[in-house]
């Protein structure tokens, strides 16, 4: 982590000793995510444009890759209160962690908050402060093989996790039949990261297990509910799923997906664009589908990113220009069109431009109505040991290390420890039904 951090702080350093002169144009710094090549360079073209409307430039800083060590250096350079970066990228789960070094927002986006989705929006929001402005939106999603389904006699994607396990392991039957010995029902996240927070909280909300922390500070993992869900998972795991699957990443599991060795899989939308790319085995043979309902309804974990203004920016009114002008009306839809990113704006799905890029578009504007947040707002700056300790539980039970309801139990115990919260049961049946 050294090196990427020295870097930055070593070009803002150099930018600070490099006074422009009165008559020269403001130069913004912005830290972000670089996901991947396609994906900076779509940015760049956004910041030249950006470049050319308002004369402000903008210089786009390096990122470590992973989200863990983003965190690492945002907090590093925030903390030393420096001037720049001027704008940061933050994930959907940091606004409680970071909202003390941020602008509030609300004040210079009074209308256009309200035209998001509300879930994405209120991701954003700490204590009625609007830490940052959504500009991609993300949620986890059911890919599902066309081809394959037709083959095997189903007509439409699993609409419940039974009928998942049961249409996987038919077609993985069917599948090593014909020779494909490493061919797997269910791919997903199982590693523990940040992502198996993601997938474990569909599972257990999908059955009617809560939200880990509620929103009025009752810890309610430790239910029946979630325990099942668990249970059902590390049943996959070398069953319809590979036993590898307990280290899966994002990447592990897409690349068994586009390899074709996979009938589902569990991802974000951004897979469609790797799915569906020139070349791709699975090209054209392949759906999405919001994910398998349990008992309380279909929930699928919300995602993505917003962008933030530093308080210590000298340029905070260029800086309030360049928040505008990424998360624009046009600029998400052609960055839809582009790189198949959801956008934050309901309307933009009802566009034949988005949906002639990624026709299942649509099927998000669903997806992000009924989405659920992990409690990352409600924790503030426990949140990372939070999401730590249930990652390590629920990795626990996958990899048959503790029984689900004693994982659980200790979950209970430790997060009480951590947060100073009380216990109680989840509240009832969940709101996210199909």
């Amino acid at each position: 982590m050294g090196r990427p951090i020295c870097i930055v702080l070593l070009s803002l350093l150099l930018q600070g000793c490099a006074r422009p002169s009165v008559h020269e144009p403001v130069t913004l710094t912005l830290l972000e995510e670089w996901s991947n090549k396609t994906f900076s360079e779509a940015r760049q073209q956004e910041l030249q444009q950006f470049t050319r409307e308002t004369g402000i430039r903008v210089s786009l800083l390096p990122s470590p890759d992973s989200a863990r060590q983003r965190l690492v250096l945002w907090r590093e350079l925030l903390g030393t209160g420096a001037s720049g970066p001027d704008v940061y990228g933050i994930d959907v789960i940091w606004p409680g962690l970071l909202s003390e070094y941020f602008v509030d927002l609300k004040p210079y986006f009074p209308d256009e908050v309200s035209l998001e989705f509300p879930a994405v929006a209120g991701a954003y929001t700490v204590d009625n402060k609007l830490v940052a402005k959504a500009y991609r939106a993300d949620i986890g999603l059911l890919y599902y093989r066309t081809d394959l389904l037709r083959q095997y006699g189903f007509r439409e994607p699993p609409r419940t996790w039974d009928e998942l396990e049961i249409m996987a392991a038919r077609i993985q039957a069917g599948e090593r039949a014909k020779g494909k010995k490493q061919f797997w029902g269910f791919v997903w996240q199982g590693a523990a990261d940040e992502v198996l927070t993601c997938d474990a909280l569909e599972w257990q909300a999908a059955e009617g297990g809560g939200r880990i922390i509620e929103q009025d500070k009752i810890i309610t993992v430790n239910n029946p509910q979630a325990v099942r869900a668990w249970q059902r998972a590390a049943h996959w795991v070398g069953s319809i799923s590979p036993p590898g699957v307990v280290g899966y990443r994002e990447w592990d599991s897409l690349n068994v997906w586009v390899a074709g060795d996979a009938a589902f899989m569990r991802h974000w939308p951004s897979a469609y664009f790797d799915s569906q790319a020139a070349g791709s085995p699975i090209r054209n043979k392949f759906d999405t589908a919001l994910l398998p309902a349990g008992k309380a309804g279909r929930v699928g974990t919300l995602g993505g990113w917003g962008l933030a203004i530093s308080r210590s920016s000298v340029h905070r009114s260029e800086a309030v220009e360049l928040v505008r002008y990424l998360s624009r009306r046009d600029v998400q839809l052609k960055r839809s069109r582009v790189l198949s990113q959801p956008p934050t704006l309901p309307e933009l799905y009802n566009q034949p431009e988005v949906l002639e890029s990624n026709p299942r578009l649509n099927l998000l504007s669903q997806a992000f109505r009924t989405g659920i947040s992990r409690p990352s707002n409600v924790t503030g700056k426990q949140y990372q040991e939070v999401t730590d300790a249930y990652i390590q539980a629920v990795h626990s039970v996958l990899t048959g290390e503790k029984g689900a309801q004693e994982a659980a139990a200790a979950l209970e115990d430790e997060l009480v420890r951590t947060t100073g919260f009380k216990k109680g049961p989840p509240l009832g049946k969940s709101t996210h039904t199909e």
